[in-house]
Parts: C-alpha cells; sequence; structure tokens
C-alpha cells in the first residue's frame, strides 16, 4: 500500500530494521523454496516475498559511532548529516568494495541459512581499507542476503515492471537507491514517500473501504494516491552490477565465517 506496489508485476523493497522485498506474482512459483515467504496482497494477490531478518541496524551502529566521533572533534552535524556524508562517501569505494567483507547478521539469517548472527569486517592483509570502500561494504552487506533471495525468483522467471524502495535508508537521495539497483539488477524507484511505512499503508487501505464498491485498490492507488507523486527511477550501473557479483562472491564463500562465529564469539549476556 505504501509503495503503490499491489498490481501484478510490481514490488516493493523495505529496509529497515529487517529487509524485504515483495513482487505480486502473475503465476504461482515452480516449486517450494524455504527462503520464500508467499503472501497475499489486500486484494488477494500472491506475492513472493523476500524476507531478511538483518536490515540496516548494524549501519546504524557504526553511523552512531562516527557520528560520536564527529561530536568528539567539535563536528557535530546530526544524525541525518552523519547518514548523507557515510552514504555519499560509499559511492566513491571500488565497485567491488576493495577485497573488503561486511557481515550485518544481529541475529541468525535463514535465507542465507545462519541459525545465529555474528557482525563481522573482514579483509586480507592486502584489500584496499579505505573509509570509502568500508562504507560501501556496509551497504552491500545490507542487501546482500536480499539479493541471495531475489535470485531465487530471477530463476523462477519471476518479472517485475516496477520496483520501489523504502525506508529510512533511501532518506538520502541517491546512494542506497544506486547500490540496490546494482544488487537486484534491476531500476529502483524512489518516491517522495520513502520515508513513510507500514502505518501510513494502512492509513491508505482504511481510506479505500470508501471506494471499494466502485474501482479496484490498484486503480484507487494510482488515481487517488499516487497520481501526482513524484519518484525517482535509477537504473543499475554496468560497473556497480560487475562490482557487486564480484563481491557476493567473496561474500557466499566467506558465509562459513558467519556459520563458526557464535561458538568462537559466544554472546556477553548483560
Amino acid at each position: 500500500m505504501a509503495t503503490n506496489s499491489v498490481a501484478r508485476r510490481t514490488g516493493n523493497v523495505s529496509v529497515g530494521t529487517s529487509a524485504f522485498a515483495m513482487v505480486v506474482l502473475e503465476r504461482p512459483l515452480g516449486r517450494v523454496h524455504e527462503e520464500i515467504d508467499v503472501v497475499t496482497t489486500p486484494s488477494g494477490d500472491a506475492v513472493a516475498m523476500v524476507h531478511c531478518n538483518n536490515g540496516a541496524s548494524e549501519l546504524s551502529q557504526w553511523a552512531g559511532l562516527f557520528g560520536r566521533f564527529a561530536q568528539v572533534i567539535g563536528a557535530d552535524v546530526g544524525q541525518d548529516g552523519v547518514f548523507a556524508a557515510l552514504l555519499n562517501e560509499a559511492l566513491e569505494g571500488d565497485a567491488d568494495g576493495g577485497g573488503l567483507l561486511s557481515f550485518n547478521n544481529l541475529s541468525g539469517e535463514p535465507v542465507a541459512d545462519l541459525p545465529d548472527g555474528r557482525p563481522l569486517v573482514v579483509r586480507a592483509p592486502d584489500s584496499s581499507f579505505t573509509l570509502a570502500n568500508f562504507m560501501r561494504t556496509q551497504v552491500y552487506a545490507v542487501f546482500s542476503t536480499l539479493s541471495l533471495g531475489m535470485r531465487i525468483l530471477d530463476a523462477e522467471d519471476v518479472q517485475v515492471d516496477r520496483l520501489l524502495a523504502h525506508g529510512g535508508l533511501f532518506r538520502t537521495a541517491g546512494p542506497a537507491q544506486r547500490i540496490l539497483a546494482a544488487a537486484l539488477g534491476a531500476p529502483v524507484a524512489v518516491g517522495e514517500t520513502a520515508g513513510e511505512g507500514g502505518p501510513w499503508g494502512m492509513a491508505l487501505l482504511a481510506s479505500y473501504l470508501g471506494e471499494a464498491g466502485t474501482m479496484s485498490l490498484a486503480h484507487f492507488l494510482d488515481e487517488k494516491v499516487f497520481a501526482t507523486a513524484s519518484t525517482s527511477v535509477m537504473e543499475p550501473a554496468r560497473a556497480d552490477v560487475i562490482g557487486f557479483s564480484v563481491y557476493l562472491d567473496r561474500y557466499r564463500k566467506a558465509l562459513e565465517l558467519q556459520r563458526v562465529a557464535p561458538e568462537a564469539v559466544p554472546a556477553v549476556n548483560r
């Protein structure tokens, strides 16, 4: 509702504490996939949902750390300013992250078959350890398991004409949208209501009840709610797509580090 993604071949990506992608299906999936939840739109159309337990929480922790550093040196720029600076810096990094790897898993991640999680930053001695690469891989971490799940839908030949992203991560125009487009290999739109979420969507659904007898839900959203809404669409850049693919191959191989980390680094239980 909040992203006008109720018609078939539309979809959305939401990034907050968790991250998920939802695509309204034209036909049923060919087989059951443990990584994919099948839910429905309010109108009853089937939706394939890739749900990742871990979203932008770890990225927010790093932003908080850098924000505190800014305060310590007398440069109090505020939370939005810190996020904007770090996300824009990420675009200056190498397309493959310079050999760095970041894992944002504060909890288990079923999409990657991880029963538990430990945030990690890993690099080889000859990796390019720069702020730009560090931040780029932190953003990559937010989208990596999402990308793994979406590749399952690609193999099922699921088609999507419009993918709209929302969540606080997209309040800074540009960086996260560009990296998400590379991670999914598809155009990503961000609307002026990108920071709004579920409560607003529920309010829209409630307002539709007065029109339900005269028009479809998709028509109501198109004509009554989003007719004059502006969106920006970003196509995936070839260099970014190639770089993320290289990064994701490294990420997959290094998932074994995540599987053994909880035993090696038990919870502090404060």
